[in-house]
């Protein structure tokens, strides 16, 4: 019978291996992910052409046909639905780049290390929201000469906030993405069809106030509903609210659920 020994320096590497954790696993994927967005910053300024487009041109709209509807101001209202907007759309649309690592063998590569999967999903969602923090400084520095009052402590409340519903958001994306990834049309199709209902019923543009009753209904099942409060809230100074209560737990749950479908279906992926 023969025995495996270890000499010195083979037990001195064993034990140097650092033990890994999700915090340093994440933060791994993380810097993966922003090495192509570093190397063109131009892509932060492109990402900005849809809100602003929203606030020079939908913003003056509801100055004008709805003034009295909004009680601290139509910017008020109106610039932390740009900011959840940007979020929906930069985070639920990070399962085509998943689409494309498949294409390209990444993904299968990025399975085989000992990264953990629940890692994966938080990274890569995490990547997307450091662009969006960086146009939503670029939007509130825009729009604080025009009436916008910045109240800084529920900013930063308000953009936690939104990191936290990203990551889950993020992570039905790429849920998305590895059911259809033999069909990557598909993604689109599924993608639009539940983003602008749900956009809609969050009350994210027009006040639902005015609504049918059936509207004010749906809004209720509407998690973006409960965010888009929140957030509205939270950059008017309003921390400790019932809104903003009831926004974290809609935040809170999405992550939670995003990230229980989506590492179920990257496990069956790498099956």
């Amino acid at each position: 019978m023969t025995t495996l020994t270890l000499s010195p320096v083979d037990l001195a590497a064993t034990q140097d291996q650092p033990r890994r954790s999700l915090v340093r696993d994440i933060q791994i994927v993380m810097t993966r992910e922003l090495k192509p967005v570093l190397r063109d910053p131009f892509s932060l300024l492109f990402g900005m052409i849809q809100p602003l487009v929203f606030l020079v041109l939908f913003g003056p709209l509801l100055s004008g046909s709805m003034r009295g509807a909004f009680g601290d101001g139509v910017w008020q209202w109106f610039v932390p639905s740009i900011l959840v907007m940007t979020t929906l759309f930069g985070t639920s649309t990070t399962g085509a780049n998943l689409l494309f690592e498949f294409q390209t063998g990444a993904h299968e590569r990025m399975l085989v290390t000992p990264l953990s999967r629940s890692s994966l999903l938080i990274g890569r969602a995490l990547k997307e929201m450091v662009p969006l923090f960086g146009q939503a400084v670029i939007v509130i520095a825009v729009m604080t000469p025009f009436a916008f009052d910045l109240h800084l402590g529920g900013a930063v409340v308000g953009m936690a906030l939104l990191a936290v519903f990203g990551i889950g958001l993020g992570a039905f994306s790429y849920a998305l993405a590895i059911a259809v990834r033999k069909q990557d049309w598909m993604f689109w199709v599924v993608q639009q069809t539940f983003l602008f209902p749900v956009m809609i019923l969050s009350g994210m543009l027009l006040p639902l106030e005015t609504g049918p009753g059936w509207m004010k209904v749906a809004a209720k099942f509407d998690p973006l509903s409960y965010v888009v409060d929140a957030e509205r809230a939270l950059f008017s100074g309003d921390v400790l609210t019932t809104a903003v209560l009831w926004g974290w737990v809609a935040a809170i749950v999405t992550a939670a659920l995003g990230l229980t479908v989506g590492i179920r279906s990257m496990l069956r992926s790498a099956g």
